[in-house]
């Protein structure tokens, strides 16, 4: 590494810590040359996503697609800020896990609207009905129907216990 201060290319770790959460180390640097500490960041490299739309068409991940749906479905919500870009990270480490470079629209589609169904169900059907293009309120209130079924099933089992 090269030293910022006198451009030397040698110096010496003299202190590792990890940091963002385990997902890089920092280092603390002494350089050989000028006796000048400083601190350099190690990250893993991420590979780029690219999303295969419904068209066929690719186009790079943006998360901040998913932040802005995440972000409208749970508008006026009981969810922080910092909640909803955990949920964005999840879910991309989620599709990173799986080792693709290519990744459908419909898989990160289908990744939200799981997230969302464990965290809030208001979001959940409001993310759904944009998503999978309700025609009509019938097709609404299946979906609804659904969801309530699982609540009553849940409830069942929690007064079972």
């Amino acid at each position: 590494m090269r030293c910022p201060f006198c451009g030397y290319q040698d110096s010496k770790v003299i202190d590792s810590r990890e940091a963002d959460g385990g997902n890089s180390i920092r280092r603390r640097r002494e350089c050989k040359k000028c006796g000048k500490r400083f601190t350099t960041f190690e990250r893993y490299e991420q590979y780029p996503l690219t999303v295969i739309k419904r068209s066929g068409d690719k186009e790079p991940y943006k998360r901040e697609k998913v932040l802005i749906g995440l972000r409208k479905a749970f508008e006026k919500r009981p969810v922080t800020s910092q909640q909803i870009e955990d949920l964005a990270t999840s879910i991309e480490a989620e599709l990173r896990e799986e080792g693709k470079r290519e990744v459908p629209s419909s898989a990160i589609g289908m990744a939200v609207l799981r997230r969302l169904k464990e965290m809030d169900e208001v979001a959940y059907l409001r993310f759904a009905s944009v998503y999978k293009e309700f025609k009509d309120l019938s097709e609404f209130q299946i979906e609804l129907g659904q969801l309530l079924e699982k609540k009553v099933e849940k409830d069942r089992k929690g007064n079972r216990e």
